[in-house]
């Protein structure tokens, strides 16, 4: 049984299907690469997963069980999250105190100033574990906001690793960020491999295929092509569709 299964999901706007009959597995460990041209329906696709957009037709199955309708915070509670294509932190806060909260909110610790001093002491070495996984450790005293747009994008994967998720579906971490920025991400995500499943959207298809297990493309809401990312690449509408139909 895949740990993501998607059957048939449709989503239509007036006259414009965001996501038609799109069906794909995602397995347990494995980076799954989602591609498509600008329109294609990718964070349609995303919103839909992740709960903030209902489905017109189909179903999403996770672990077996139908979280179609399921409220996006009951899908985190399952261990299906995700991030953003703009960045959402806490600015205003450090590092550590942006993983604190999140491991706050995960284990439910009130942050009480009458618990017990250990409770809090166990929760910020999580959050600086966390801050080690993903590179910032020497930023931790460092303001959200003062954080280059890559560890800006670093820490945001931080606040998904804490609810320790099963699937966290990445939604373009790469944008905006150069090159050196984007290798630090591109190690960040293909370390995830096997620890947790990951569904990357991106538009830098060279860093989805040095990443992805599995792929598939989407055009004007369809999927053209699935599987070995090789195979894909080599796929005539695949071709067609990023490059057109001379070149294929």
């Amino acid at each position: 049984m895949s740990l993501l299964s998607v059957k048939g999901l449709s989503k239509r706007f007036g006259g414009v299907n965001a996501t038609d009959d799109v069906s794909l597995d995602v397995e347990a460990g494995e980076v799954h690469g989602l591609l498509g041209p600008n329109g294609a329906g990718k964070t349609s696709f995303i919103n839909q997963l992740a709960g903030t957009l209902l489905p017109d037709r189909g179903r999403i199955l996770f672990k077996g069980d139908d979280i179609t309708r399921l409220p996006t915070h009951q899908r985190v509670a399952r261990g299906l999250v995700r991030s953003f294509q703009i960045t959402r932190l806490f600015k205003s806060m450090t590092a550590l105190d942006n993983l604190a909260l999140a491991v706050q909110a995960r284990s439910g610790s009130s942050l009480s100033f009458w618990r017990e001093a250990h409770r809090e002491s166990a929760l910020f070495d999580e959050a600086r574990t966390l801050l080690a996984d993903v590179g910032l450790s020497e930023r931790a005293g460092t303001r959200a906001d003062q954080l280059a747009h890559g560890e800006q994008r670093a820490l945001e994967v931080g606040l998904a690793l804490a609810t320790r998720p099963d699937l966290v579906l990445l939604d373009e971490p790469l944008a905006g960020t150069g090159p050196e920025e984007s290798e630090r991400l591109i190690g960040l995500i293909g370390s995830l491999r096997g620890k947790l499943a990951v569904l990357l959207v991106e538009h830098d298809v060279e860093a989805v295929f040095r990443l992805a297990d599995r792929l598939t493309v989407l055009v004007n809401g369809k999927v053209i092509a699935s599987g070995d990312p090789q195979v894909v690449r080599a796929d005539r509408a695949v071709v067609a569709a990023y490059l057109g139909e001379e070149a294929a």
